[in-house]
Formats: C-alpha cells, sequence, structure tokens
C-alpha cells in the first residue's frame, strides 16, 4: 500500500480518508510515544485532526495539539517531542487535506519510517492499548512565539521596509505578518484572515498572484511575499513587481549564507551549477533534500543550503523542514540592504520549456532505453528520478507524475531553440514509446 507522496499523503476528505487518517493515527502512536499536532485553515481540520488524534491516544500514545500553524511552526516545536504531524495539503485546493510526519530535526519521515507506516496500515498490525493507558490530549501553547523568537534572534536590527504580505488565508496569516511587524517592517495584509475558503489558488505560482503584483505597485512596496497554505513555500515579488522564480530565490540565499554546497532536486535550474556552487540533486520532493541535508548536518558542515523551485527553502541551522517563514525574513533582510530587482538581474536565467503528455508510470523504462539508444553520445542520462538527460547547453527530464496518470517533460537550455530541440526530443520519445505499447496490446 503506497499512502504517501512527496509529501506526506493527501486525499480528498471522504469518509474512506477520515478512516485512514485514524489508522495513520494508530500506527504513528505505536511507534512514537510523544506526538505535536497542528493544522492549516481548512475547514475539514477539526475532523481530520480529531481523527487522526483518536488513533494516536488509542496507541497509548502522549498527544498534544498546538492548534492552527504553519508547517515550519509545527516542526521547529517537534524538537520536544518524538515526532510531530502536521493536518495539511498545503497548496492542494480546499477539499482536500493531508498528514504531514516529521522528526525532531524537522525532516519529514524518510522513506524507511514512511515504509513501516504503510506497511502497518496495509496489516492493520497496530492494536489500541488498553482504556487505563489512553490519556487526553493536552494544548501545547506557545508554538507561534517561540519560531518568531527563533527566527528574530538571527535579525537583530530593523528592516524598516514596506512589505505586502499575501498569505492566501493560509496557515501563515497569524505568524509573517507578525514577525514582519517585530523586525520593524510596514506590513500591508493581504488574504491574511485565516479561512478555509481560499481567495487564489494556494499554489504560489505567478498565475495566482496577480493582486500581490498590482498591491507592490500600488503601494509603492518594497516586495511582495506569498505562501501556500500551511507555509512551506514562499513567492516572492520585487518592487517591480516582478516575480521573482524559485531557482534565483534559491541561488540568492544561498549566495547571502555563504553556502559552498546546494541540495536540491532534477528539476531545479541548471543556473544553481553555473553560479559555482557545489550541487547535488535529489528526487522531487523536500523531504528528500531534507534528508540529504540531515547527513550533513550530522556530520557538523554549517555551510549547506537546501531548496526545490516549488519554492521550498531550508534552512539548516533552524530546522530541516522547508521553513518560507523565515524565508519571509531572510528576503526582507536582504532587500534592506540591496534593490532586489538589482540583484535579480545580475543572475542568470535559461529559457524553460514544461509539458505533460497522458501515460503511465510504466512506460518510463521503454523511454530510457530508447533515449540511451538515441543520444548515447551526446548526453548523460541520470536515473534519480525519472529520466535526466544532461547535455553541455541545457537538461531533459522526463518523470511519471506523483499525482494523476500522466509523463512530465521539462527541458532548459541556453536558448530557446536548444531548449525546442531538446523537448522535442523527450516529446517524439514518449510518443513513440507509448503508441508501441497500445499497438502491443491490440
Amino acid at each position: 500500500m503506497e499512502l504517501f507522496g512527496s509529501s506526506g499523503i493527501r486525499r480528498v476528505v471522504d469518509k474512506e480518508f477520515l478512516q485512514l487518517t485514524f489508522e495513520v493515527g494508530l500506527v504513528t502512536g505505536s511507534s512514537y510515544h510523544s506526538v505535536v499536532v497542528g493544522c492549516d485553515t481548512r475547514t475539514s481540520n477539526d475532523a481530520m485532526r480529531c481523527a487522526f488524534l483518536s488513533g494516536l491516544l488509542s496507541a497509548g500514545a502522549t498527544a498534544s495539539y498546538a492548534g492552527v500553524i504553519p508547517t515550519p511552526t509545527l516542526a521547529y516545536a517537534t524538537r520536544q517531542f518524538d515526532a510531530g504531524a502536521m493536518i495539511t495539503a498545503s497548496h492542494n485546493p480546499p477539499q482536500y487535506n493531508g498528514i504531514k510526519l516529521v522528526n525532531p530535526d524537522g525532516s519529514a519521515f524518510d522513506p524507511a519510517q514512511r515504509g513501516q507506516i504503510e506497511k502497518a496500515v496495509s496489516e492493520r498490525s497496530s492494536r489500541v492499548t488498553h482504556w487505563e493507558k489512553i490519556t487526553e490530549c493536552t494544548p501545547y501553547a506557545g508554538a507561534i512565539e517561540q519560531h518568531i523568537e527563533r527566527i528574530v534572534a538571527d535579525f537583530p536590527d530593523k528592516l524598516k521596509l514596506k512589505v505586502v504580505v499575501d498569505c492566501g488565508c493560509g496557515a501563515a496569516s497569524a505568524v509573517t505578518p507578525h514577525l514582519l511587524t517585530c523586525l520593524g517592517c510596514d506590513v500591508v495584509p493581504l488574504n491574511c484572515q485565516p479561512s478555509g475558503f481560499f481567495p487564489r489558488d494556494l499554489e504560489p505560482l505567478p498565475a495566482n498572484l496577480g493582486d500581490l503584483i498590482k498591491a507592490v505597485k500600488s503601494e509603492s512596496a518594497d516586495l511582495g511575499i506569498a505562501h501556500d497554505g500551511d507555509a512551506d513555500r514562499i513567492a516572492v515579488i520585487d518592487e517591480r513587481g516582478r516575480f521573482i522564480s524559485a531557482d534565483k530565490l534559491m541561488a540568492l540565499f544561498a549566495r547571502q549564507l555563504g553556502a559552498k554546497k546546494v541540495v536540491t532536486t532534477v528539476d531545479a535550474s541548471m543556473l544553481i551549477d553555473e553560479l559555482g556552487f557545489d550541487v547535488v540533486r535529489t528526487r522531487v520532493g523536500d523531504a528528500f533534500v531534507s534528508d540529504e541535508l540531515r547527513c550533513d548536518v550530522e556530520e557538523g558542515s554549517e555551510d549547506r543550503f537546501g531548496g526545490e523551485s516549488s519554492g521550498c527553502f531550508i534552512f539548516p541551522q533552524v530546522s530541516l523542514c522547508p521553513d518560507a517563514i523565515y524565508a519571509a525574513a531572510k528576503i526582507t533582510r536582504i532587500a534592506s540592504e540591496h534593490q532586489l530587482s538589482s540583484l535579480i538581474d545580475r543572475i542568470p536565467s535559461y529559457p524553460v520549456l514544461r509539458g505533460s503528455i497522458d501515460g503511465e508510470k510504466s512506460a518510463i523504462v521503454r523511454i530510457e532505453k530508447r533515449l540511451q539508444n538515441e543520444v548515447e553520445s551526446e548526453g548523460r542520462l541520470e536515473t534519480i528520478d525519472g529520466l535526466r538527460l544532461a547535455f553541455s547547453d541545457g537538461w531533459l527530464l522526463i518523470r511519471a507524475s506523483g499525482t494523476e496518470p500522466k509523463i512530465r517533460i521539462t527541458a532548459e537550455a541556453k536558448s530557446e531553440q536548444r531548449a525546442r530541440e531538446i523537448y522535442d526530443l523527450g516529446f517524439k520519445a514518449i510518443q513513440d514509446c507509448l503508441i508501441g505499447q497500445e499497438r502491443a496490446t491490440k
């Protein structure tokens, strides 16, 4: 039974998912004695958290509820517990909800931990404890204040900027505006009232941030900041009202932190490599980035940074959880010292093409063989996550979607023409393999 995607468990909320949530809570409580639980602002959160907490308590675990908080805030609080659980579907539509499980260092449950839970849920091997050992859920107060206090400690100087903050009516609504105010900023709130009825699509993409871009311009603000539903992602608008790509943000953060090594995913831009960092690539998903960074933290390495093209950034000195709250403070500090637009314009950018074709994951094996035969002498084929073909002037990524029966294609190169050539190479390989499969089954 495969429950976990690239970032926790997510489903449309219905009877079956609520029953599954209880089972996951029961299994988690059987392995982790103390667990802290938090939620984002979705209307289904009370039902979901009660189902999960019921499972935890039924297993005999001690459970604490931290309230409506962002995922990085929950992760920071988890350092005092054996594990943490965030009830959230992140940037998914409001009818979805989910469960993210984190370790005391803030990292997401690793493949071994996820596999253990999936196996136990599938086998229904966990048992309800004796009634005398079932305790009450206790409130956990102060998680937001502790997280803000930790962040403020790294930013002692007043920043004195005008910042528009769009929280999408998600979990950061009571956190990021308050944090930036504490840092001395004049905050213009936008969609900062907690609500499970979201005024925009929660994924912080340019197409969803029109109101934020308008507000930055009309308010003559120094920058704009947007979050997704649980604030593990950030998007930034510069003072000219331009969306800053997450890849450029990643490079900017890494430079400002003095990082030598950057851990990122196979779909991140090659501009990270061009800037001279020691780049380590993982599968798509912040859990894989944090797992790689965990090894460095355990070895005592401090010049490390991690991130994804989705807008997730991990600051290991605070936590191994993507922390868009800390990122908001960091980008505001950078903007107080330099004009954001000038900094961003000095970072290179390359044309990127993205698309998808309906198809199953099984086709990847056939596509790999075809690409190996066609471009054996031209590029280097990597299979960390799907197929990534690296050329001297660009790259092609073909991977199965984790949520839909689709095969996704991404191509980046140093020119539009070359990006199109690489993209078409991948598109044709997928089409030919899918057509061949269709003929074989007739």
